[in-house]
C-alpha cells in the first residue's frame, strides 16, 4: 500500500461555516413581488438605462450652456432618485453572488472549471438544511397510464452516506473549496476514507444520486497512483467465459467483459466449431512495443545527418546499450526513421517482457535522447511522443511494421461442422468474407478493418483481464481470410493481427479481478523462467478467440441469424415505463 495511505493519524479540516434557514426554506426578496419575476427585471432596467441616458443629456446641455451642475431642477431630482433605486434593486438581485466571489473563491490550487466554480458559489437549497432533509431520495409512486407513451426520466435525489462529525466536516470544506477533492487521500491517509467523502461531497455539489454506483467492497488504495484518481465508486461489467478453446492443444475457457448481448454466447460458438474440427494454431510473428520521438533541427540536412547517424548499423550497439540500461527486460530491436523538413521521427522498437512496455521503452527512449544531446546539442526535443509510434490511433505504420506482438492464427473447419453448428455452408462463409470484410472494407477506406467485428473480442478481454481498452484501436487491427480447402469440402479461416498490445504485469492487471482472470489463463502475473511468454501467450490467446468471434458471426451473417439472435438475447424483455416508475 502506497505510504500516502498508511498515515495513522487523519488531518482534520476545518469548514467554513454554513447558514442554515429554518426547516429549509429559502425566504428570496423577490417573493413579495406582486408582478412576476422577469417583468419586475425588466421595469427596473429599463429605468435604470433611462434615467442614465436622460441625466447624461441634460449634463451635456449644461456644459454647453456654460450652467453649472450642482443647479438641478426637480425632474432632474426625480430621475437621481430612479437612478439610485434602479440601482440598489439591481445590485441586490444580481450582485451579491458576484460579490461574495470575489471574497469566497476557493484556494487557487483547486483543480475546477467555470462550472464548477459556479457550483461551488451557489448556495442551492441542498445545502441549507440538514444533510437527512436536503438528500431525501423518496420519490412519489407513479401509476402508468393506459395510454402510450413515452415514460419521464425520474432522477432520484442523492441518498446520504452515514458520517461520523468529523467526515461530516471535511465534506463541507470540499463542498465550499477550502479543500481540494484530490488532495483527500494524502490528508486522509485512508483511500476508502477518501473516496466516500469525496463521494457525499459530489453528491451535495451536483444534487445528483450516486446510489447505483458500487462504493463499498473494493481496495481503493491498489489504484492510488496507478490506475485511477479521485476515485468514488467502481462500474460493475459483467464478465462471462467462451470457450474451451483448443489452441495450439490446450484449452483456454476464455473471460469476457461485456454488455453486449450474443457476443460471449457468439464467440462460444466459434470456440465449439474450432474445438470439434481439431483446434486452431498460432504463430507470433514480432514482439516489440514502440515509441517515436520527434526532434527538430535548425536545417533539414542537419536532422538528416542525424537520420544516417541512427540507421547506421555500426552504432547501432552503442545505442542499445544506451536504451538497455532503463531495464532488465528492455532490450533495443531496431530504430527507424521519417523525415518531415526539419523534424525528424524515430521509431525504436524493443521488447518488454511481460509487461505491455509503454513506460519501459520511454526510459529507454529518454536514454537515447539524453546521450545524442552530447554530439547533437542544436537537437530541439519536442515531444517524446510524435505519433510516429502511434499509440491509441488508427495508423498504416501498425498496421505494416506491427506493434506489440504480431500473430496469425488458423484453423481448418470440418464442412460437417460448418453445417451442423454454424448452420451455413463452405461457400456461402467464403463468397460473404470476400464481399464484406474484403472488398467492402476497401470500398470504405479501412484502415486495418478486414474484419467483421474483432474490436468486440479485444476489448471484451481487455476489460477482463487489467489492459488499456483505449490501445483497441490498433489491437484491433485484423484481416481475416476464408477459402474453401479439401477439393472444396473444409473452411480454411484465419485472422492475422499486427500490433495486439498486451501485458501480464503493471497497470490494471494487479487489481484483484482482472488478476483472476488472468490466473484463470494461465498467464498470471511474470514468467520468470522465460520472460515474455505469458505476455505472448495472451497476444496468442486474443487471436484465437477473435478467430472463434469471427467465425461465428460470420456465420450467422450467411444465414440470415444475425437480427433474430440480437433480438433474442440482445433485448430486454422488461416493461421499461415499470422499471423507470420503479
Amino acid at each position: 500500500m502506497d505510504a500516502r495511505c498508511r498515515s495513522t493519524k487523519p488531518t482534520t479540516v476545518k469548514a467554513k461555516p454554513t447558514t442554515k434557514t429554518v426547516d429549509g426554506d429559502s425566504t428570496k426578496a423577490s417573493d413579495a413581488l406582486a408582478l412576476p419575476l422577469y417583468i419586475t427585471n425588466a421595469v427596473f432596467f429599463t429605468l435604470f438605462f433611462s434615467v442614465v441616458y436622460y441625466l447624461l443629456s441634460r449634463w451635456r446641455e449644461k456644459i454647453r450652456n456654460s450652467v453649472p451642475l450642482h443647479f438641478v431642477t426637480p425632474s432632474e431630482i426625480i430621475s437621481l432618485l430612479a437612478l439610485v433605486a434602479s440601482f440598489v434593486y439591481l445590485i441586490g438581485f444580481f450582485g451579491i453572488d458576484f460579490v461574495q466571489s470575489l471574497f469566497l473563491r476557493p484556494s487557487g490550487d483547486v483543480w475546477t472549471t467555470d462550472e464548477d466554480d459556479e457550483r461551488s458559489i451557489v448556495k442551492d437549497d441542498s445545502r441549507k438544511v440538514p444533510c437527512g432533509a436536503a438528500l431525501d431520495s423518496s420519490v412519489p409512486h407513479q401509476v402508468p397510464s393506459p395510454v402510450l407513451s413515452v415514460p419521464k426520466s425520474v432522477d432520484p435525489l442523492p441518498v446520504p452516506i452515514k458520517l461520523n462529525e468529523e467526515d461530516e466536516e471535511i465534506v463541507k470544506s470540499v463542498v465550499v473549496g477550502t479543500t481540494p477533492s484530490y488532495s483527500l487521500e494524502a490528508k486522509l491517509g485512508d483511500c476508502g476514507r477518501a473516496a466516500a467523502i469525496r463521494r457525499e461531497a459530489l453528491q451535495r455539489i451536483t444534487s445528483k444520486s450516486l446510489s447505483g454506483l458500487p462504493l463499498d467492497g473494493f481496495d481503493y488504495a491498489s489504484i492510488l497512483g496507478q490506475c485511477c484518481e479521485m476515485p468514488i465508486g467502481y462500474v460493475q461489467i459483467p464478465v462471462g467465459i467462451a470457450g474451451p478453446l483448443l489452441l495450439d492443444g490446450r484449452e483456454f475457457s476464455v473471460p469476457m467483459a461485456t454488455t453486449e448481448g450474443c457476443l460471449v454466447a457468439s464467440t462460444n460458438r466459434g470456440c465449439k466449431a474450432i474445438h470439434l474440427s481439431g483446434g486452431a494454431n498460432s504463430v507470433l510473428l514480432k514482439d516489440g512495443m514502440t515509441r517515436a520521438p520527434v526532434v527538430r533541427f535548425a536545417t533539414a540536412k542537419r536532422a538528416a545527418q542525424l537520420k544516417m547517424f541512427l540507421e547506421e548499423p555500426e552504432n547501432f550497439e552503442t545505442l542499445a546499450l544506451v536504451f538497455n540500461k532503463s531495464s532488465r527486460f528492455a532490450r533495443l530491436q531496431n530504430i527507424k526513421c521519417a523525415i518531415a523538413g526539419k523534424n525528424l521521427y524515430t521509431r525504436f522498437s524493443c521488447s518488454t517482457g511481460d509487461a505491455m512496455g509503454m513506460n519501459m521503452v520511454s526510459k529507454g527512449v529518454q536514454n537515447v535522447l539524453d546521450f545524442l544531446q552530447e554530439d547533437f546539442p542544436d537537437m530541439d526535443v519536442i515531444g517524446i511522443s510524435g505519433n510516429f509510434c502511434s499509440d491509441k490511433k488508427p495508423a498504416a505504420v501498425n498496421w505494416i511494421e506491427g506493434r506489440g506482438k504480431s500473430v496469425v492464427c488458423e484453423a481448418v473447419i470440418k464442412g460437417d461442422v460448418v453445417r451442423k453448428v454454424l448452420k451455413t455452408n463452405v461457400e456461402a462463409l467464403v463468397e460473404l468474407n470476400m464481399l464484406k470484410n474484403l472488398a467492402g472494407s476497401a470500398m470504405a477506406g479501412a484502415l486495418g478493418g478486414f474484419n467483421a467485428h474483432a474490436s468486440n473480442i479485444v476489448t471484451a478481454i481487455y476489460i477482463a483481464t487489467g489492459q488499456d481498452p483505449a490501445q483497441n484501436v490498433e489491437s484491433s487491427h485484423c484481416i481475416t481470410m476464408m477459402e474453401a480447402v479439401n477439393d472444396g469440402r473444409d473452411l480454411h479461416v484465419s485472422v492475422t493481427m499486427p500490433s495486439i498490445e498486451v501485458g501480464t504485469v503493471g497497470g490494471g492487471t494487479q487489481l484483484a479481478s482482472q488478476s483472476a482472470c488472468l490466473n484463470l489463463l494461465g498467464v498470471k502475473g511474470a514468467n520468470r523462467e522465460s520472460p515474455g511468454s505469458n505476455s505472448r501467450l495472451l497476444a496468442t490467446i486474443v487471436a484465437g478467440s477473435v478467430l472463434a468471434g469471427e467465425l461465428s458471426l460470420m456465420a450467422a451473417l450467411a444465414a440470415g441469424q444475425l437480427v433474430k439472435s440480437h433480438l433474442k438475447y440482445n433485448r430486454s424483455s422488461r416493461d421499461i415505463a415499470s422499471v423507470s416508475s420503479s
